[in-house]
């Protein structure tokens, strides 16, 4: 794999896109990308409305679970498939896949249907992301590739923020053309989706020859049988309890999956659905670990982030979503610049290295807001922070395609999805878990500093009613905070300041755990990238495997007049 890297002599690609004819190509991906991207969030703010709806709120986790199950699964089997068969068929394919599930999802009746329909809509978007990501590789080289990747991560952070904005904005009508809001979630789908549908089928011409390989179903199922326990016990340990039996049996199914996955893996050698091989370069393995990392704290911090300001600040979650633009502004100018950097010197290393530090620095930031601290220092400290994950991601992505031959683009593209989705799941369970295990004790403690305090003492004589409300829901718990609204600032202030406080030590637990992604990205070895897109790459491997009239694929190729990577008609593509 260095070796390729390393080779002075690659020619220079005869058929290389134009500017304006990869942006035309790429309005295709984004749109797609933005549909699987908005989907992980844009139900967040909508769950309880839609929950009452369907009178089924108890059941609502559910409906984010078994979305992220199938998606993380079908991350790699589609990234596999897309190597043995292409990817424009296998990217249409996940798009209709996603717009079934996304229309099915507007005519739920219960919400174990919806869970089930989520579910569905999860395999299509699983497909989409990593897909979308292995298309560039196959187009453009790695040096040019990072700018045009760049935007592809931008789009996917602004989808995220831009999820419970327009989650919140739509839950809140109760009724648009015969249908309840909420269920313009999914409708709305529908037709950006069939758009998506008609650009990449215009504009996206890959030549591709089959390879003959084996289909690991038995890594994919086994897969399965590894993720689902463990997923399922990340999103429902904190109700059952982390050591309740129905958390220990997911335990030990998770990890007896996870050995025989490993061990089907070896059998299969070249035609595993991860091959272990591509663990063997440094690089693979210290980006995949990285990006785990970055993942946990990107999805934790963005779980946690809005409950500050929404609980705290007394933001509404549509407001809460707009007021995590510093954030998103850092990681679209981030993704954006380093994606020119690249482009222009060649080199890579140095951005997750600044990246990490930076998030160190923005999460150790974090730890200092509580309560009463103005909005203005939590959006320097967040816009520190996104700048920091937008150094990190695309240039950990290209480090991971870079890394393994041209022959696994698919697979790695959907490695770097599919280990950026087992750290959201799990910084999202474990850092919630920390939040609100601690945040019982908090607010205790600072009801217990303020019970002396004139001021609570004098609230609590001119308002009996709002002291029993606030007695009556502080111990009941925190499954409902909107008691806060009406009470008195003497009142409600120590309350706001325990969950702020909880909130700190989240912030300070995710700052020492990127601590690793800093020591991660100091050993990744920088690969000089190479010069040559993915399709040209395959085709002078081929060339070099199989000699001018061999019978083999190249030969074939040859004779079908599908010698060039690229084809020529592309040149006159708008």
């Amino acid at each position: 794999m260095s070796a390729t890297a390393d080779r002075p002599a690659d020619p220079p690609p005869q058929t290389a896109l134009t500017h304006r004819q990869v942006l035309t190509i790429l309005s295709g991906l984004v749109l797609g990308m933005f549909l699987a991207a908005l989907d992980q969030t844009i139900v967040s703010t909508a769950i309880k409305t839609i929950g009452n709806d369907l009178n089924g709120l108890s059941a609502q986790a559910w409906v984010t679970t078994a979305f992220l199950i199938t998606s993380t699964i079908a991350a790699p089997l589609f990234g596999k498939l897309s190597d043995i068969y292409g990817r424009k068929r296998l990217f249409m394919l996940s798009i209709v896949i996603f717009v079934i599930g996304s229309a099915l999802c507007g005519l739920s009746q219960s919400m174990y249907e919806l869970a089930a329909f989520r579910a569905f809509q999860g395999i299509g978007a699983g497909g989409i992301m990593p897909l979308a990501l292995a298309v560039i590789g196959d187009i453009i080289p790695p040096r040019e590739r990072a700018r045009y990747q760049g935007y592809m991560m931008a789009v996917f952070a602004s989808a995220s923020v831009l999820g419970p904005v327009l989650g919140g904005l739509l839950s809140g009508t109760d009724s648009f053309l015969g249908a309840a809001g909420w269920r313009w979630i999914f409708y709305i789908n529908v037709p950006v989706a069939a758009f998506a549908l008609v650009v990449v089928a215009k504009v996206l011409r890959l030549d591709h020859v089959r390879s003959e390989r084996r289909i690991d179903w038995w890594g994919a199922a086994l897969l399965a049988v590894a993720l689902v326990p463990l997923l399922v016990v990340a999103e429902q340990g904190q109700s059952w309890g982390w050591a309740s039996a129905g958390s220990f049996a997911c335990y030990v199914t998770g990890a007896a999956g996870l050995a025989l996955f490993v061990q089907v893996q070896q059998r299969m050698g070249e035609d595993a659905l991860l091959p272990l091989r591509l663990f063997r370069s440094s690089t693979f393995s210290v980006a995949a670990g990285q990006i785990t990392i970055v993942g946990m704290a990107m999805f934790g911090g963005l779980s946690v982030i809005p409950l500050y300001l929404q609980i705290v600040k007394g933001a509404s979650p549509t407001r809460s979503g707009l007021l995590l633009l510093p954030l998103i502004a850092g990681l679209m100018l981030a993704s954006l610049g380093s994606g020119q950097f690249i482009a222009r010197t060649g080199r890579y290393k140095i951005l997750p290295v600044t990246g990490s530090v930076l998030m160190v620095i923005g999460m150790g930031l974090m730890v200092t807001i509580g309560a009463d601290t103005a909005l203005w220092r939590t959006d320097l400290y967040m816009g520190a922070f996104g700048i920091g994950l937008g150094l990190n991601i695309q240039s950990l992505v290209l480090a991971m395609q870079n890394a393994v031959p041209a022959k696994d683009m698919g697979v790695a593209s959907a490695a770097s999805t599919f280990f950026r989705s087992i750290g959201g799941t799990l910084g999202t369970a474990v850092f919630l878990s920390l939040l609100f295990s601690r945040a019982g004790s908090t607010i205790g403690h600072e009801y217990a500093k303020a019970a002396a305090a004139p001021a609570f003492v004098a609230a609590g004589q001119a308002h009996p009613g709002q002291l029993a409300l606030l007695h009556r829901h502080a111990v009941g718990g925190l499954d409902d905070t909107s008691f806060l609204n009406g009470l008195a600032k003497p009142l409600s202030h120590p309350f706001l300041v325990g969950f702020s406080d909880a909130g700190d030590v989240v912030f300070a637990v995710v700052a020492i755990l990127l601590l690793a992604a800093v020591v991660l990205s100091t050993r990744l070895k920088e690969v000089p990238l190479r010069t040559l897109s993915g399709d040209q790459a395959r085709a002078q491997a081929d060339s070099a495997a199989d000699p001018p009239g061999g019978s083999g694929t190249a030969a074939h190729a040859a004779a079908a007049g599908d010698e060039a990577p690229i084809p020529d008609s592309w040149r006159s593509a708008p």
